[in-house]
């Protein structure tokens, strides 16, 4: 909500500067973390963990991009039918054995977001997007699938194959975006772009809440990522709640159904998972 907040103004490289204040938040917070309980930065683990940090800030970047031009309510379930598809990746490739409510549950979740999905992409094609070219549409599809394939990676990284532990796995990608905070930073510079990082308050709050988040999600892929990849993904239903309730977005009684379908799959999956 709050990325939202802060993407609706139409400044040109605004989802640069969104990603800058994201980098720098994270930075400041892996250097806290680090130092609190005594840790090293191991730059060949950061390397190796690469195309997972990769994954997750270019398909960011490119989401902040798509709430420019659209919005929340329809932006967030299409970008987040990743953790979905995560998840039966992760079945498909590595043979996970799951309760049979669980798998209940996923369908319910996925059936839940795609309902929603479809029904944003009718009612915008006829009143909001109207004036949106194609590759607009495109932005929360390629986030999709780029955050699909970097929680896949992560999920193989953290729980299949332990190829890295959780605390080097946190730091990595936190300082991974604080140097695409620098570089892109130096870049606006380059254009002659003026960016003053004190008057974004909604951005802030937003890199706030973001990387108070990737701190449970690391875990959480740690622990039982088949689930967890469906339970992370599924936060585009309190997304939709929050632009219907503080943006003013309007959700039709449809929407209400597929929501109802999925919270009874997240609140199922939860239940089974603990």
């Amino acid at each position: 909500m709050f990325y939202k907040l802060g993407n609706r103004e139409n400044k040109k490289y605004n989802e640069l500067v969104t990603g800058i204040i994201v980098g720098i938040v994270m930075g400041i917070h892996a250097t806290i973390y680090l130092l609190i309980n005594h840790l090293s930065l191991n730059f060949w683990e950061m390397i190796k963990y690469l195309p997972v940090s990769l994954c997750y800030i270019i398909s960011m970047v490119v989401g902040y991009r798509g709430l420019r031009h659209m919005e929340l309510s329809l932006v967030s379930p299409i970008e987040n039918t990743s953790g979905a598809i995560t998840s039966l990746f992760l079945i498909i490739f590595f043979k996970d054995k799951l309760p049979p409510l669980a798998y209940l549950a996923i369908i319910l979740i996925f059936v839940g977001i795609i309902i929603l999905s479809v029904l944003e992409k009718n009612e915008g094609r006829t009143i909001k997007l109207r004036n949106i070219n194609f590759l607009i549409i495109l932005f929360p599809i390629i986030y999709c699938l780029l955050d699909g394939l970097g929680t896949f990676l992560d999920a193989i990284y953290l729980d299949k194959l332990s190829l890295i532990s959780e605390d080097s796995a946190l730091l990595c990608y936190e300082y991974t975006f604080l140097l695409y905070a620098v570089i892109a930073f130096v870049y606006l510079k380059f254009k002659k772009q003026k960016v003053n990082l004190f008057k974004e308050k909604d951005k802030t709050i937003a890199a706030i809440l973001e990387t108070a988040g990737q701190f449970f999600y690391v875990y959480a892929m740690s622990h039982n990522s088949t689930i967890g990849a469906t339970i992370v993904g599924s936060y585009c239903i309190l997304s939709m709640l929050l632009s219907h309730i503080f943006l003013k977005e309007k959700l039709s009684e449809q929407k209400y159904i597929g929501l109802i379908i999925a919270i009874s799959g997240l609140i199922l999956l939860a239940f089974l998972d603990l």
